[in-house]
């Protein structure tokens, strides 16, 4: 065998994901790729996974993905002339609580959102599907008739024919030893069958991903967690089409094969294996039956399927899967590497996403950024905290744990905290703040009076802490609130290229004078919006710039990618810098001027500005801008000042009632001045004009910039989908997002975020009506609205205009 000495591209690992993307470079892009497996196709996790093939993710793009692996699945055999095992059973997901009956209501209306049809059946409907099932303890189950199961080595081997069908050529027994690199770029793969130089690869492999990653200087965050199942004899009764079963309050899943049954499980106490490298031989081994820990799905399995009591077990399968600390898995290009691609951390659940991630992937390799929204995927979503190998461990095994547990909103992770605290961390406890965590920062998310216990307390209703929340919400509007934003994510971009390369990089115009502030987005190609962040003008070559905390290496990465050739400008990452306080309420400017000699009036320091001042003997850079809808200031302070201006605030701040306050009570406040938040309202799916945000395009001036000329092209068009709000008088209705929005009873869209306005007492969504035929204001206006709600409809209001606005007088004043 002898290997060629270039490719366009090379992908790393012959499993269903490498084979996949291999498929669909050459399938879809005719583009020259050379696939290397270490050791044979399907060997490391593919081979003995179960099987389950699941497609609904809280994500709609995520859903997409999955939904594309059935389609490609049904159709694979007829193109390859291989079986793929492909069958759809159909998956039943079983509830014995309130509680979980309720997440399956709110599924199903999730499920409708994005075209599919999930149904709740009653035990009896249940019973007559699974004549084998003990259905005495259950509330119901969902149904989705169109999920089904496959043969994982079947796939990947039709896959992998598919692929050299379309021109790819595929190489076993190679294994990567390293990489020839230039700057940041690989030139060249290096294998120990010889070197083969390249324009970008792709590191699909799988629990070696992080070692493969390693070699270019990448972090892959992943972790091998050791997962048993059994197969059973063939069970008497047990139909061949009996549909997918997951007892998720029994922690257990079940698939039928040849007559018998797949069974395993997550537990509560999972067993990683090693948080060093995994041996290379580790192709087609396993690890030795563990039946004392596999007994307690043993137990529940036989309650839920009393057949399996009496029946033989053919073989254990006890293998490890990677898994990633927050259960999503992870693509995308690498933020340390230029041309680095990465397809792992599937989480036991590759071979359901396998045609779709190698779709999207191929589309990413080939384009330079995501084809559509997949940020809850993206590599970048990860910082330097998740080089701690340890770390990652704890945290893997808690999202392993919560695999099957129940999905409660606003559910924060235990494990590894606290990580990263801000120099308030004690002041603020000692204010009986109950903290949330976001990127490894510890962050207050409400603060409990003295006559509540300063815990969350998970539930599927409004949760323990909504009256306090109520309380912070009403003393911003009224009083005088401050944040501590410390983990906000802060960057410099300095040299004599700055304003060039932000000109190109922004949609709105920041070549404004020094001292000025601006709000604006960065666009893909596709005219979605990427980030959505505030620059700040320093001085002639010097900008600053803040964006949201989970967005730290996303934003740098796109930033720093977007930079033009030949321009000399740096970006650096200044988040530990600066401590961050938020100064908000119609008190704000009395707290201000307490604290320091500048003239901080309106018409010394306008809205949109930044001035340096001077609090507590420190220089303070202080934005007048806002994210509740008051008059307020964000401070960013030496770090190690923090303390002493968060202080002196809060002594100057004595007489007009000054109080902390947390993110919840924040969240609310953007609600009702309907400020979108990104992730959710605005994503990589949604341009600017969609969103209500054009007016902070400069599409008036004459200045090309990223994403220009998609706004041009749609610019003109009547628009197919428009954001808008909605609220909804029900005091008991809770809304999270992804409700269905109806108009005129027919489904038009879906909420992308949702919570409670104090101020106007209402609940608050947002989310974007679609028309095929175009969203006119009198299209919207003139419809009729309700919302699904766990399955529900209830009446809604749409609203065009913030619902909380009497406030501008005072931000902008």
């Amino acid at each position: 065998m002898t290997l060629p000495s270039q490719a366009a591209v090379v992908v790393i690992g012959g499993g269903i994901i490498g084979c996949s993307t291999a498929y669909h470079l050459a399938r879809d892009h005719k583009v020259d790729v050379v696939l290397l497996e270490q050791g044979k196709l399907t060997s490391g996790s593919t081979w003995h996974a179960a099987g389950l093939v699941g497609q609904l993710r809280s994500s709609a793009s995520i859903t997409r993905v999955l939904k594309y692996s059935v389609d490609l699945y049904k159709g694979l055999e007829a193109e390859t002339g291989l079986a793929t095992g492909w069958k759809m059973t159909g998956c039943l997901r079983l509830a014995t609580n309130a509680d979980r009956w309720t997440e399956y209501k709110r599924l199903a209306t999730t499920a409708k959102s994005f075209g599919m049809d999930m149904h709740l059946l009653s035990p009896a409907e249940v019973k007559a599907m699974w004549p084998l099932m003990e259905t005495g303890d259950l509330v119901g189950a969902s149904w989705l008739p169109t999920d089904g199961q496959a043969s994982p080595s079947d796939i990947t081997q039709s896959l992998a024919k598919g692929a050299r069908m379309h021109g790819a050529k595929l190489y076993e027994d190679v294994r990567v030893t390293g990489f020839e690199m230039k700057g940041d770029r690989i030139t060249a793969v290096k294998t120990n069958q010889g070197d083969i130089a390249c324009y970008k690869v792709v590191n699909c492999g799988g629990q070696w991903a992080r070692q493969v990653g390693a070699m270019a200087g990448i972090n892959v965050p992943l972790q091998p967690v050791k997962h048993q199942y059994i197969i059973t004899e063939k069970i008497a009764g047990l139909a061949t089409d009996a549909p997918t079963l997951r007892d998720p309050d029994r922690r257990t899943y079940f698939k039928e094969e040849v007559g018998g049954l797949v069974m395993g499980g997550y537990e509560p106490n999972p067993q990683a294996w090693t948080t060093g490298d995994v041996p290379n031989d580790w192709e087609f081994r396993l690890f030795d039956d563990d039946y004392d820990h596999f007994e307690q799905h043993m137990v529940q399995a036989i309650a839920r399927v009393p057949a399996l009591e009496t029946v033989g077990v053919k073989q254990m399968i006890n293998g490890p899967e990677s898994f990633t600390p927050d259960g999503n898995f992870i693509l995308g290009v690498a933020p340390e590497c230029a041309n680095m691609f990465v397809g792992a951390g599937f989480n036991a659940f590759g071979i359901a996403s396998g045609g779709g991630a190698g779709w999207v992937l191929a589309q990413w390799v080939v384009d330079g950024e995501a084809p559509l929204d997949l940020w809850v995927v993206d590599i970048r979503r990860f910082s330097n905290l998740h080089r701690d190998r340890h770390w990652v461990c704890e945290r893997t095994l808690e999202a392993y744990g919560k695999h099957y547990t129940i999905g409660f909103p606003h559910e924060e992770y235990a494990s590894g905290r606290p990580r990263i605290v801000s120099p308030l961390y004690e002041r603020l406890k000692q204010q009986r703040a109950v903290f949330g965590s976001k990127l490894g920062w510890e962050r207050p998310n409400w603060f409990a009076p003295e006559s509540v216990e300063p815990k969350d307390v998970y539930s599927m209703g409004r949760q323990n802490w909504f009256a306090a929340v109520g309380d912070e919400h009403r003393h911003v509007r009224e009083h005088v609130g401050i944040f501590d934003q410390s983990s906000f994510a802060k960057y410099e971009l300095s040299g004599p290229d700055a304003a060039k390369a932000l000109d190109w990089i922004c949609a709105n115009d920041v070549s404004k004078p020094v001292g000025r502030l601006t709000y604006t987005q960065l666009l893909n190609t596709r005219g979605g919006i990427e980030a959505d962040l505030t620059v700040s003008r320093l001085a002639e070559e010097k900008f600053y710039i803040v964006t949201g905390t989970g967005f730290r290496t996303h934003d740098a990465s796109w930033i720093s990618d977007h930079i033009g050739e030949g321009l000399d400008a740096r970006l650096t990452d200044v988040t530990e810098d600066f401590g961050t306080l938020s100064l908000m309420g119609p008190r704000a400017r009395d707290v201000l001027s307490a604290v320091t000699g500048s003239d901080v009036s309106n018409a010394s320091f306008p809205f949109g500005h930044i001035r340096e001042i001077v609090i507590a003997g420190h220089t303070v850079r202080a934005l007048r801008v806002t994210y509740v809808g008051e008059l307020g200031w964000e401070l960013h302070v030496p770090i190690a000042a923090t303390g002493e201006v968060f202080d002196a605030l809060m002594a100057a701040g004595r007489k007009h009632d000054i109080r902390p306050v947390g993110y919840r009570a924040l969240e609310s406040l953007r609600l009702e001045k309907g400020y979108r938040a990104w992730g959710s309202d605005i994503t990589p799916n949604d341009t600017p004009l969609e969103a209500g945000l054009g007016w902070a395009v400069k599409l008036r001036k004459n200045t090309d910039f990223v994403g220009r000329r998609a706004l041009e092209t749609v610019g003109g068009a009547s628009l197919k989908k428009r954001f808008a709000g909605f609220t909804v008088d029900d005091p008991e209705i809770v809304l999270l997002g992804r409700e269905t929005i109806l108009r005129d009873g027919e489904p038009v869209g879906y909420l992308t975020s949702g919570g409670h306005g104090y101020t106007v007492g209402k609940n608050i969504g947002y989310g974007y009506v679609r028309s095929a035929d175009g969203v006119s204001d009198d299209f919207l206006a003139s419809g009729s609205y309700e919302l699904v709600v766990a399955m529900q409809r209830t009446p809604a209001n749409i609203h065009l205009e913030p619902l909380y606005d009497p406030a501008m007088e005072r931000v902008k004043a």
